[in-house]
């Protein structure tokens, strides 16, 4: 199991931040070789399940996850949602969080539980430098597209 989490300021409206980090389809375009798709009906809301397939052929795995907690953000209130990783290979959550920031920017946290079924912990380093790294661009990505 590894636990990171990153930190991101944004020069955006709260609103919009949350907006950018959950249209969940937009995060296949921002995590190389992923497509995601929301296989229940919108708006997302507490149960929402998406699944990211990531690879290509038969090396490709899903992570399916459910979203257990969803507070959008209104007015200066900070957001939250929380999304359960229930695939065969992919365990653990994922906490988004959007806080004011100074000058009306966003403050971003993301908090991210992965545990991959086959690794063993000693590969826990890596995957969790991984993960940081992957996760870190992706976040990166998504607050500087709209």
């Amino acid at each position: 199991m590894v636990t990171f989490s990153l930190e991101r300021t944004a020069p955006l409206p709260l609103d919009e931040a949350w907006r950018r980090l959950t249209e969940w389809q937009r995060h296949g375009d921002a995590v190389p070789l992923t497509r995601v798709t929301v296989t229940t009906p919108g708006p997302t809301r507490r149960g929402t399940v998406i699944v990211a397939r990531t690879g290509a052929g038969p090396l490709a795995f899903d992570d399916r996850m459910e979203v257990t907690v969803w507070e959008p953000p209104r007015d200066d209130t900070p957001g939250r949602c929380r999304l359960e990783k229930r695939g065969r290979l992919v365990r653990g959550w994922a906490e988004i969080e959007v806080h004011p920031g100074p000058g009306g920017r966003t403050r971003v946290l993301w908090r991210e539980d992965l545990r991959v079924r086959p690794l063993p912990s000693l590969f826990d380093g890596a995957l969790g430098r991984a993960g940081r790294h992957v996760f870190g661009r992706a976040v990166n990505r998504l607050l500087r597209r709209p």
